[in-house]
């Protein structure tokens, strides 16, 4: 149904996420994230938006990346149906793939980096997508989008790829949450928006919005 990375760039302090589906709207279901706190991916047959909202709070109050998986999914009877990742701000990725999600699906953590899938064409896709950020360079979103990419053409969602979103959050800058919510090319389009959204005039404008080390900014 849906893969996703979540990763950490050390040399920015930059937290990032990608994701891609084979339905509506992947960005506002999956993807949490909050500049020095981490964050969360939520996806599955039966995703739950709360364990994105909750985990994303519990980072904030300093709750390890295992504490939050262990809380959300302890408790939750539909854990099974389910797909969670959680990335602190240290690097620390945990992630849990419930049983009753439809295959291929699974998880990769590795260092700063969880790669998560379900609902696949093949199990080979997460590997592929880990390699691509492992052997990666260039900027962070690029690097990011460069792993949806290699998702994709490695067999991508079962039903094909028709929606797309990419957010990466930094204390020193502001926010870049960008999707493509239903689109025949959303990767395409992503990379498109991002590439304006990085670029003059926009990243001009986004130099001068307030930051967490800049509130005051104008």
């Amino acid at each position: 149904m849906t893969f996703s990375v979540l990763a950490l760039d050390r040399a920015s302090g930059a937290i990032g996420g990608a994701a891609a589906t084979g339905n509506l709207a992947v960005g506002a279901w999956v993807l949490r994230a909050a500049a020095r706190v981490g964050a969360v991916a939520t996806q599955g047959f039966s995703v739950s938006p709360l364990w994105g909202d909750e985990g994303l709070a519990m980072l904030a109050k300093g709750a390890s990346a295992e504490d939050v998986v262990a809380a959300l999914t302890g408790p939750d009877t539909g854990r099974d149906y389910r797909q969670l990742t959680v990335l602190d701000a240290t690097g620390r990725a945990v992630a849990w793939t419930g049983a009753s999600n439809t295959d291929a699906k699974g998880h990769i953590v590795g260092q700063d980096c969880v790669i998560a899938g379900n609902w696949l064409s093949n199990a080979a896709v997460l590997e592929t997508m880990a390699s691509a950020y492992r052997d990666g360079s260039g900027d962070f979103g690029g690097r990011l989008l460069a792993v949806l990419d290699a998702g994709a053409a490695a067999g991508s969602d079962a039903r094909g790829t028709l929606s797309a979103a990419l957010r990466i959050v930094r204390a020193d800058r502001s926010p870049l949450d960008l999707r493509v919510d239903y689109d025949d090319a959303p990767l395409a389009r992503l990379r498109t928006l991002y590439d304006m959204a990085t670029q003059p005039p926009y990243s001009d404008w986004a130099r001068h919005v307030p930051t967490l080390d800049d509130p005051y900014r104008c």
